[in-house]
């Protein structure tokens, strides 16, 4: 349940209890091991409570996805591609380095790939898809660019984390935005 500042405060009290149990439970586990039992216990809450706002906790789970992908569209949702591409990688980079554990491990952990690709789909959406020049690629040049943007991107961020953050972010953007500057030359290649 999306929060939108004109509940109750006991609910925005309950649905803020929620978000910070699942995250906990994130950081803590392994997506398919938590359970609404344990969720609702962290929470303070009882399970009817749960199921009033969360048909399941999949559920809940695509709404923190959603959020997280809502908050950075908000920064690159403007943004025009591909001539901004090394502002929306750097974007990305410092997005996520300013992000919570929760989305560190969303973002880097194999268990959440399914809806990493999603938080993935919902920008590369509401950015690429808007792109006169992205457009006139075919659609595997579409899919083979945006593959490896997404890739190249998350690599280096994953990479960055595996580290235990150790370089400096500008570092990381860097290269991130040195491997990116090979998509110039695939669009002119391409046209």
């Amino acid at each position: 349940m999306k929060i939108t500042g004109n509940e109750d405060l006991r609910i925005q009290k309950t649905i803020n209890g929620i978000y910070s149990a699942f995250e906990f439970l994130i950081c803590e586990k392994d997506f398919e091991r938590i359970t609404v039992k344990e969720l609702t216990e962290r929470a303070q809450i009882n399970k009817k409570t749960f199921y009033r706002y969360y048909p399941t906790i999949n559920d809940l789970l695509a709404e923190l996805q959603a959020r997280y992908s809502q908050e950075y569209l908000k920064t690159v949702g403007t943004f025009e591609y591909p001539r901004d591409l090394m502002k929306s990688v750097r974007s990305f980079i410092e997005y996520s380095a300013s992000q919570n554990v929760a989305y560190e491990k969303i973002t880097c952990s194999g268990t959440y790939a399914g809806i990493r690709q999603q938080m993935i789909d919902q920008v590369m959406n509401n950015t690429w898809q808007n792109s006169s020049e992205f457009q006139q690629l075919d659609d595997w040049q579409q899919r083979t660019l945006i593959s490896f943007m997404q890739n190249t991107g998350l690599e280096v961020y994953k990479q960055w984390v595996a580290d235990k953050k150790r370089a400096p972010v500008e570092e990381v953007v860097q290269t991130a935005e040195a491997l990116m500057s090979s998509v110039d030359k695939f669009l002119e290649v391409s046209k």
